[in-house]
């Protein structure tokens, strides 16, 4: 009875309205205290640990989106400048005129260089006048010949109808006995020449029509001569020598009154305003690229100026020793800070999907497996991982294309988290963008 007092007591001594007034109680309380508090605490660690047992662990995950996609091909590379153009004759001649000097700046179009052109020009106007004469030709046929033919038909048709009726009269005369034998065939023969005058005459009328042969050996002989003549002017127009380019020469190794041969350097030219970048493509990325496809690029020295370029040129051979294709890409619009040999890095743009479904490479198991293995991600659905094969379209950039599998909005995990398919698992934030 006396404990239960002192207990009942010693309660009354803890109410609220006394607990900030000094504690008197004997020392002896203190150590049920601290039990009492580190029983809680046990209390809650457990509860704590059995939480995040039937939870699982936490876990960052990705999430599944849907956005426009670009695939690219990324290279490392130089600037290159075309620092010169060699210029030559495409004919043999004599040199006449030379208006520009070493150093000097041309325009595209501008003359370098003329020949002695006197034989060329004769060559084209006797081209020229064949061409002439093949058309007269043809006029010839359509405007006379075709209608003598007429005339002439119409002639030898009117004989061959006498010579009918007179074979016909003598017959019936030889068979009555009024002529002789002799006069019959006179008449006999002179129906076959009439008919063998008729069909001379509707051949030559069939050969100078249009659809005759004569007309088309007229017509063939204008276009034959028609070609000669382009050839010859062309020839001729070998004679002046422009620049291709613009630019400033500096080289020239011909003056006036030299004869010079075809394919002989003349004069070299520094092309101005035209910049290439030349970059090494991994051959396993050959067959992704194409002429004219666009690129984004930037000097390593000014990263922040990326410029446009497009693929201009896919060298046929692989470097044996790096297993690398080179490539160049013209630079339309080049900034001011390029310089010739500067690095630069290059990413070329081969496919491009809008509005794609887009998952992170990093959540993807058995992504470049053998052939035959399927890739498959580990999908949360109902706090649990959930292995789910995916199909995968593009790769580029740390993502993937997902042709099917997975949905906008699907929860994925990394595949470097250490978590079993059927596992509990809370996802956490992403760190991908």
């Amino acid at each position: 009875m006396a404990s239960c007092f002192e207990g009942r007591h010693h309660l009354r001594l803890l109410a609220p309205a006394q607990f900030d007034e000094p504690m008197t109680d004997s020392p002896s309380k203190f150590p049920r205290r601290r039990t009492f508090a580190l029983i809680l605490l046990s209390v809650l660690v457990i509860a704590g640990l059995s939480a995040r047992w039937w939870l699982g662990p936490q876990v960052a995950a990705e999430t599944v989106q849907r956005r426009d996609f670009v695939q690219t091909v990324v290279a490392s590379g130089r600037v290159e400048t075309p620092h010169r153009v060699d210029i030559g004759a495409q004919i043999t001649g004599t040199v006449v005129r030379v208006p520009v000097a070493e150093g000097q700046s041309v325009k595209a179009g501008d003359v370098l260089i003329t020949l002695e052109s006197a034989e060329l020009h004769a060559v084209v106007r006797q081209a020229e006048v064949s061409v002439v004469q093949a058309e007269a030709r043809v006029r010839q046929l359509r405007e006379l010949q075709a209608p003598v033919a007429e005339q002439a038909l119409r002639q030898t048709q009117a004989s061959l109808d006498n010579a009918r009726s007179t074979l016909r009269r003598n017959q019936d005369l030889f068979q009555k006995g009024f002529i002789g034998e002799a006069s019959f065939e006179d008449s006999r023969k002179a129906y076959e020449l009439a008919d063998a005058q008729v069909r001379s005459a509707q051949k030559q009328l069939d050969a100078a029509r249009p659809a005759g042969s004569d007309h088309a050996l007229a017509v063939a002989a204008v276009a034959q001569a028609q070609a000669s003549a382009e050839a010859a002017r062309a020839r001729a127009a070998y004679a002046v020598i422009s620049a291709p380019v613009s630019g400033t020469l500096i080289g020239r190794n011909v003056e006036v009154g030299d004869v010079v041969q075809a394919g002989k350097v003349l004069m070299t030219l520094s092309p101005a305003g035209r910049t290439q970048l030349v970059a090494e493509i991994d051959e396993k990325n050959l067959r992704l690229l194409a002429l004219g496809q666009k690129a984004v690029a930037s000097a390593d020295a000014y990263p922040q100026q990326r410029f446009d370029a497009e693929l201009a040129y896919i060298n046929p051979g692989i470097n044996a020793q790096t297993g690398a294709v080179q490539v160049k890409l013209d630079v339309p619009a080049p900034p001011s800070v390029l310089t010739q040999d500067m690095t630069v890095s290059v990413d070329i743009e081969v496919a491009k999907r809008p509005g794609a479904l887009l998952v992170p490479l990093s959540a993807i198991h058995d992504a470049d497996g053998p052939e035959g293995t399927e890739a498959w991600v580990l999908r949360i659905e109902g706090g649990r991982a959930v292995r789910k094969v995916v199909r995968l379209g593009l790769r580029s950039g740390g993502w993937a294309e997902l042709l099917d599998g997975l949905s906008e909005g699907d929860r994925v995990l990394p595949s470097s988290a250490s978590v079993l398919t059927g596992s509990r698992v809370r996802a956490a934030a992403s760190s991908v963008n």
